[in-house]
């Protein structure tokens, strides 16, 4: 907001803030890593290569012939890391007005001058705030600059010590470029390391647009003293980037094998991805990106995936949730937003609607691509289902509208094996059970079960991890052509879902039974005409369940102790059972003077139950083996 004069007595003037104040501030607090420095750096060099490209295709300098380079120069002995371009150069008035003055961006500068006010086309050109490089000095505490500019004005020479003081003088420099010479402080010697320097240009510069080569002065020396022989230096120099990242290419130009070369070079995981979605934006967004769907062993693996931001083709920071949106965040991509909101430090991204635009874009990509592989690659989409069924499962809970987008292509897996949609499911189910899905948490426990609705036609989802119980309440929750629908375990609806014709048979005096047999008094017992012949089964309340199954996961994850919450089971006694009614005639005619024999059969009978409904408690077990043991002795006596 401008400020206005009111009258002649107001004094007008800029705020001035003193170098040996400011420099401090920037040592400590600009970066939130220190090895940040050689990322800007190396990114100021790309620049002024980028600008003399930029100046050579508008017609302002004659097409240059030699080759495009930036040089990483590491000395041990004289305790320096050199950053050196051939790229547009400075004079010596520009020197001092783009170094000597703090945040003067000369790139902002030139997008202004070359490419138009609002920077419309900004030609790949990263730097923006003019404080890149001081981060020099959160490791030096000396830095030189040896420059000379495209012009073929005098080079000029400067030097700076870390408190600010500076002094430049003329240079013998005959080559256009710039040159930036660290001098590293005793306390950052691990800066010192070939290692570390490899590890940093690997992690921020691996995709610069410009060809970077690294060498160890120091290491290339001890070469010199070796015998011929030995080793051979005239190997051809490799830069340590790839200037034509495979998220630029179109594509149609892309091959699989390209894709899962590049997934095992960024993501060092050698196990192939399961797909990859190649994200290529440009109107009204503009950014590139490749996402992978990784393999996981387990669903308790750890699921923490990793997408990497890039901003013109360097490395900003990994996992930045205002991109791409906190249930994503175990896939793995990298994604380059050259017009990205960033901060001064380009460690974080400042509020902006074009960030949120950039995000649903990713996932409506997500989402397309799981739509494709529905329609196109059925087969093939069945095969991945249970590699991605967690991501998507969590998607849908998290996300209403990315669930709105793939409801359609949710795969429900059926226990014998095979695969429907909900909708296919829905569809098939409308004679004999509408809008309800049955499902099995265990093959193995509930195999009884699920054999009973097998052997009237009902089909049976298996949805037998921890994330299911919230994620079929989501569904739940959703319209399905218009409708409500309920998932229903196999042991929640038994008497409902399996009842039979016939006559019912009901007793009380063998309800006493089973409720003395089982040591709950509260027991509830019901009869029911079942199609099985089986003599009785536990009907277990779904909501009642799920209850406890939500506690269960709230515990596992707070870290709290919930007293064991018990369930609400009924005992439901098959009418049609020639065992039960037979049972029901003894316990008629005895009253609540149950016989040992009596007792037994009922006991037998109720555990048999349990056991088709869940594991026995340790207790139960051997119980029921001490039983068990018993009848035999008896019986061969």
């Amino acid at each position: 907001m401008a400020i206005e004069e009111r009258n002649e007595s107001v004094r007008t003037g800029g705020i001035s803030v003193e170098t040996q104040h400011i420099f401090p501030i920037i040592k400590k607090w600009l970066y939130s890593e220190k090895e940040i420095f050689l990322r800007e750096l190396v990114s100021n060099a790309c620049d002024a290569i980028t600008k003399l490209k930029r100046l050579i295709s508008l017609g302002h300098v004659r097409d240059i012939e030699d080759k495009f380079r930036i040089d990483v120069l590491l000395d041990k002995d004289a305790r320096t890391i050199t950053v050196s371009d051939n790229g547009i150069g400075m004079t010596a008035e520009e020197l001092e007005k783009y170094i000597c003055q703090i945040a003067l961006s000369g790139a902002v500068e030139f997008i202004r001058q070359y490419e138009g006010k609002e920077g419309e086309n900004a030609s790949g050109i990263i730097g923006h705030f003019g404080l890149g490089f001081y981060s020099a000095f959160m490791v030096a505490d000396t830095v030189e600059i040896i420059t000379k500019s495209y012009t073929d004005a005098p080079a000029v020479r400067w030097e700076c010590n870390s408190e600010g003081e500076y002094r430049f003088y003329p240079s013998d420099r005959t080559e256009r470029g710039t040159t930036v010479i660290l001098h590293i402080v005793e306390d950052e010697s691990e800066f010192l390391s070939e290692y570390k320097i490899r590890d940093i240009l690997d992690k921020y510069c691996a995709f610069m647009p410009v060809e970077i080569y690294f060498t160890d002065v120091s290491k290339k020396e001890d070469t010199k003293d070796q015998k011929d022989g030995e080793k051979k230096d005239d190997e051809p120099e490799k830069p340590i980037n790839d200037t034509n990242p495979l998220w630029l290419k179109n594509p149609s130009d892309c091959t699989e094998e390209e894709y899962k070369e590049f997934y095992r070079k960024v993501f060092r995981d050698f196990r192939e991805p399961l797909f990859y979605i190649h994200i290529n934006a440009d109107y009204p967004l503009n950014f590139r990106g490749i996402i992978y769907f990784p393999q996981l062993r387990n669903e308790y693996e750890n699921l923490e995936g990793q997408i990497k931001l890039y901003y013109n083709q360097v490395f900003v920071a990994d996992n930045i949730k205002e991109v791409i949106p906190e249930y994503m965040l175990m896939l793995r991509g990298v994604v380059d937003c050259p017009e990205l909101p960033l901060n001064v430090s380009r460690s974080y991204l400042q509020n902006d609607a074009y960030v949120k635009k950039i995000s649903a874009h990713i996932v409506k990509k997500v989402a397309d691509k799981l739509n494709s592989l529905f329609t196109t690659e059925r087969e093939r989409y069945e095969k991945l289902w249970n590699d991605i069924k967690l991501f998507v499962e969590y998607a849908c809970i998290r996300d209403k509208k990315f669930l709105e987008r793939v409801k359609d292509n949710l795969l429900l897996p059926l226990t014998d094996g095979t695969f429907k949609s909900m909708s296919e499911y829905l569809s098939d189910a409308k004679e004999k059970h509408p809008n309800t899905i049955y499902y099995a948490t265990s093959k193995t426990e509930q195999a009884q079960y699920i054999s009973m609705y097998n052997s009237e036609g009902i089909e049976v989802a298996l949805l037998d991890k921890v994330l299911d119980t919230s994620y079929i309440q989501t569904l739940e929750d959703e319209k399905w052509d218009g409708h409500t629908i309920r998932f229903v375990r196999v042991d929640a609806d038994i008497a409902k879902a399996l009842k039979g014709d016939g006559e019912e048979y009901k007793s009380e005096a063998l309800e006493k039974l089973f409720k003395k047999v089982s040591g709950k008094d509260d027991l509830k017992v019901t009869f029911e005409v079942l199609k099985s012949d089986v003599p009785a089964i536990i009907n277990l309340s779904e909501q009642s369940r799920r209850f406890g199954d939500m506690m269960k996961l709230y515990s596992m994850s707070s870290g709290e102790q919930f007293d064991v919450f018990e369930e609400d089971i009924t005992l439901v006694l098959n009418s049609k059972s020639q065992a039960i009614r037979k049972l029901g005639e003894l316990a008629e005619a005895a009253g609540e003077n149950f016989s040992e024999e009596q007792m037994t059969y009922a006991k037998r009978i109720y555990m048999l139950a349990l056991m088709a409904q869940r594991r026995l408690t340790p207790d139960e077990l051997r119980e029921f083996l001490e039983d068990s043991y018993k009848q035999i002795e008896k019986s061969l006596a």
